[in-house]
Order: structure tokens, then sequence, then C-alpha cells
């Protein structure tokens, strides 16, 4: 595991991985590492109600840069679980920190993501609101 200690990934999610998933060595393909770590991003965004907001006011949370280091495979049969902290909060930017790891408990990946607070009403970043920021910052 990386510096950072369990209890700082507040959020966990655990995905069975299917066989559709394995590539021609064996292992889970890289793609669906990224898959993992999107599914883990919009948990966050579910939790902290940043789809709440983009489906009230088409203001919300936008992609703009992701990242995955592998460290070990993973395979059929198993799960991956996906654990997730806020890295950063800027005025209209925030970064996520993810790890993967295997039913062993085995880090498999560390990816981070960075997204932007954009309203696609005038296509344009927003300043992250002060509520929005302190719900954020208790993941």
């Amino acid at each position: 595991m990386s510096s950072e200690k369990a209890d700082e990934f507040k959020l966990s999610l655990t995905l069975r991985i299917d066989w559709s998933e394995m590539d021609t060595y064996n292992h889970v393909n890289n793609v669906n590492f990224m898959k993992y770590m999107q599914s883990a991003r919009v948990q966050f965004w579910q939790v902290t109600g940043l789809q709440d907001m983009y489906n009230k006011t088409k203001k919300g949370p936008m992609l703009v840069s992701t990242k995955c280091d592998f460290k070990n495979p993973l395979f059929f049969p198993g799960n991956v679980t996906i654990k997730t902290r806020v890295e950063f909060i800027k005025n209209s930017s925030f970064g996520l920190h993810h790890q993967l790891f295997n039913d062993d408990n085995v880090l498999c990946a560390e990816g981070h993501d960075v997204a932007v607070c954009f309203d696609f009403n005038i296509d344009k970043t927003f300043i992250i609101p002060e509520d929005l920021r302190q719900v954020m910052n208790t993941y």
C-alpha cells in the first residue's frame, strides 16, 4: 500500500470481476481498471450530491484528467475493491485518489482523477460552493 493509511480512504466500492473483462494474458484488461475507477468516481458524485446538482441545474462535475498506475494483475474469478479519497479541492476543480485491491487486499493499481465543476448551461466552470466543499472534504 502507498503512504496513505486505509482510514484516509472513506469511500469503498467492491465490484465482481467478470470473465469478459479478461484479456489474452488471462488477467483483467487495463481498460477495465479505468471502468472500475469510473464506478468509484460516480459513487463519489452520488454521495456528495454532485449528481443531484447536475440533474437539477445542469451544473456538475466534468472529468478533465485521469491516470492509472498498474501494480499487480487482477484475475477472474474475484472482486476488485476501489477505495477513494479526495486528494485536493481548489476553486473550481478537485482531485480524487483511488486504490484498487484484489480479494487478498493486494494493491493492484492506483489512480488519480481531476474534475472541474462545470455549468453546462453556459459552458464555463464555476467556483465550488462552500456547502459542497464541506461535504467533499468529509471524503
